[in-house]
């Protein structure tokens, strides 16, 4: 049997989807003939990835939404759905992250992260419960390995990821009798992303130390998150709901926390000089 995604009228909304892993998944769609829209709080961010996804062909929309505003998001998926119909796939994969120790966090730097990568969550898929395709929809959340892996500097994110996780299969159990799947993607290390040049050690000792601590001897690349997520909101993947997939080159199994830590060390050292 010969895979095919083809995603033609078809309605996928990528929340966090002007930059970095979701901007590689929102191009992976349109790519292959989905209407497709993006949804950030940057109205900057929105136009410049409008213009590059609508040379793939398809129809693009853009809307500037941040998601901690619930009403705002809920104004997004209205507008959204406007212009290109019911929901068919979703991903949720806006994002805050930074190293520091649990003892220097200060309350509002704990809040940001959770405020953004588990509030925004719920915003996002709670507005997009009444414009999501039934059945049929496949809804996607971007979690982290800090969700599941215990790491030094990444209390807060840890914390935001692990209840994202729990949020999917909750409303996997929930929402799965109207036919919606929800999944979620733990991507490890992703070259070129914003994430992996703010939390991997810039250090070339330390760059290969991360690399070693990949069983597959590579950090990953766009196209390997964006594939996973081509095949999640495909009827390919029409009985896994639920789950949640590591797309990290089997990083989890020997745990990605040494390189990670020792970015974490290198913050925190800087941090602390006069």
């Amino acid at each position: 049997m010969q895979i095919d995604f083809d995603f033609s009228g078809k309605h996928v909304v990528v929340f966090g989807g002007t930059t970095g892993i979701n901007f590689g998944i929102a191009q992976a769609f349109a790519r292959q003939g989905a209407d497709v829209t993006v949804a950030s709080r940057k109205q900057e961010n929105v136009d410049a990835a409008r213009a590059q996804l609508t040379s793939f062909g398809g129809r693009v929309f853009g809307v500037c939404a941040d998601v901690r505003d619930f009403d705002a998001v809920g104004g997004a998926f209205e507008q959204a759905v406007a212009q290109h119909g019911p929901v068919d796939v979703l991903v949720s994969g806006a994002a805050g992250n930074f190293l520091c120790e649990a003892k220097d966090m200060s309350s509002n730097g704990f809040r940001v992260v959770i405020d953004i990568d588990l509030v925004g969550t719920f915003h996002v898929l709670r507005q997009a419960y009444a414009h999501l395709r039934r059945p049929g929809a496949s809804v996607i959340n971007i979690t982290a390995p800090q969700s599941f892996i215990p790491m030094r500097y990444q209390a807060h994110a840890g914390a935001a990821k692990a209840g994202v996780d729990q949020l999917t299969r909750n409303l996997a159990l929930e929402w799965g009798g109207d036919g919606i799947r929800i999944n979620s993607i733990s991507p490890g290390p992703i070259e070129g992303t914003e994430g992996f040049r703010r939390l991997m050690a810039n250090d070339e000792t330390e760059r290969a130390r991360a690399l070693d601590a990949v069983p597959l001897k590579r950090f990953g690349t766009l196209d390997d998150i964006a594939n996973l997520a081509l095949f999640l909101g495909s009827p390919y993947a029409a009985y896994i709901s639920g789950a949640l997939i590591p797309c990290d080159g089997g990083g989890a199994l020997e745990s990605v926390k040494p390189p990670l830590e020792a970015a974490g060390r290198a913050a925190t050292a800087k941090a602390s000089k006069p």
